[in-house]
């Protein structure tokens, strides 16, 4: 099997550690200056930390009565206007993590083109989408993968299957007044495999692009027109001989009726004898043969059919068994983890570069500047985010407090500006690492930023 990247993606594909190890290893730092290096990245992770901690804090805070495997329960049960302000807060709060950890947002058109579709596993889908208040979908890493699929007897086809490397789901399906209104999913209302009204989350890897509908927990799954053949045409030979051996037993059967309404003149049609049709015995012992008959005709189709149903199941629940990452509330944990660690990664990256340039640069130059040295030292492609964390940096206020200076005299400034040219310039490591000094001594003053 084969796997090969598409698209070039402004995630960065190594650990935090490892990208403050290559900067290090660089040689464009003396010792004093790589430890005051790490130093400035200790402090400015634990800065970064607080930050998306508190953003976690309050999505889990919100996420309580939307959680459909929530152990604990709000002293006061929220008002319509909260319960619509707090779900708001989760999914706002979730989409700018997602952001943050460089995840491409996938349209809902995307999502309903995998209906009716086929990849690994060949089904018929169908997903309600009228069942949802929302949805959100975001994936990383478009790739693709080519897989050996074993077709009639020896023969085997080679397939490319384009597959999201990671994908998340959030799923707010509609109260239960919703399922109750309509006569069809009144009778389903029992058999649902989700709580109305909850937000469910999902995330998995590796899922191919046109198998994403077997993500949501309201899918219906059927057998496609090959299958239904499969089934359906063994089914028709094995009848036919079943209903000839059942002929006789069935003339007889229609021919006591026929006497019954008194229409002898098409009993003798039938060609059986009156005599037989009148005696009630040979009439029950037909009717009885042809009852077990195709009763266990009957029985042993719809027993192959669940076989069949069984064999569908299982083979959705095995590929995504080895796929899930994470559910519900778990998934905010993770993804917070995630954010922080892109964020840190490419604030030290631009850092570092500003700080060790010989020459000054534009945004523009850094970028590249950046995505060239990536190729360079891992061989990884990446399509660099160097708006966000110059913004970052530039956000990123404190106070330079020298000896003989009080606090009160001296201004805040950033750790970036750009000059009139436009060009970038940090503070050096010195002023830098009090500037995030001070702002993690007052970090409880800075509460009200958002993330």
């Amino acid at each position: 099997m084969a796997e090969e990247s598409i698209n070039r993606e402004a995630f960065i594909p190594y650990r935090r550690s490892d990208i403050i190890k290559l900067c290090l290893d660089d040689g464009r730092l003396n010792a004093t200056e790589a430890k005051k290096f790490q130093d400035f990245c200790e402090i400015l992770s634990s800065y970064y930390h607080f930050r998306f901690h508190k953003t976690l804090e309050t999505i889990k805070d919100n996420y309580v009565p939307f959680n459909p495997n929530a152990d604990v329960e709000a002293l006061v049960s929220p008002s319509f206007q909260e319960y619509d302000e707090m779900e708001s807060t989760v999914v706002d709060g979730f989409k700018h993590i997602l952001e943050r950890a460089n995840y491409i947002k996938l349209p809902e058109y995307a999502i309903k083109q995998a209906l009716g579709q086929t990849s690994l596993i060949d089904l018929k889908t169908e997903v309600d989408f009228d069942d949802f208040d929302r949805v959100v979908c975001y994936y990383r890493g478009d790739s693709y993968k080519t897989v050996t699929q074993k077709k009639f007897f020896f023969w085997k086809k080679e397939k490319r299957i384009d597959i999201f490397e990671r994908i998340v789901l959030l799923i707010k399906f509609k109260e239960a007044a919703h399922f109750g209104a309509n006569k069809n999913k009144k009778q389903k209302k029992q058999e649902l495999k989700f709580i109305p009204g909850k937000m469910y989350l999902y995330f998995y890897k590796n899922i191919p692009k046109l198998d994403i509908d077997l993500l949501f927990p309201n899918v219906t799954t059927s057998m496609n027109w090959k299958d239904r053949l499969l089934f359906g045409v063994p089914a028709i030979g094995a009848a036919i001989p079943l209903i000839l051996r059942a002929l006789p037993n069935l003339l007889l059967l229609i021919a006591a009726i026929l006497l019954a309404i008194n229409a002898e003149p098409l009993v003798e049609e039938l060609e059986v004898e009156q005599s037989q049709a009148r005696n009630i015995m040979p009439v029950l012992v037909a009717t009885l043969s042809l009852g077990m008959a195709l009763g266990g005709f009957a029985f042993k189709q719809y027993s192959n059919y669940k076989s069949k149903r069984i064999k569908f199941q299982k083979d959705v629940t095995e590929t995504l068994f080895f796929k899930n990452l994470g559910n519900n509330d778990s998934v905010f944990q993770t993804f917070i983890d995630l954010a922080e660690e892109e964020e840190c990664k490419e604030i030290i990256l631009v850092y570092y570069h500003l700080l060790t340039s010989e020459n000054k640069l534009t945004p523009e130059q850094l970028d590249a500047q950046i995505e060239a040295w990536m190729q360079k030292k891992l061989g990884a492609t990446i399509n660099f985010d160097i708006h966000g964390p110059l913004d970052n940096l530039a956000n990123i206020f404190g106070k330079v407090i020298t000896n003989g200076l009080s606090e009160e005299n001296v201004p805040e400034i950033p750790l970036l500006k750009y000059d009139k040219e436009g060009f970038c310039n940090v503070l050096p490591l010195d002023d830098a690492k009090k500037v995030i000094d001070y702002v993690w001594d007052n970090a409880f003053n800075y509460n009200g930023i958002a993330l």
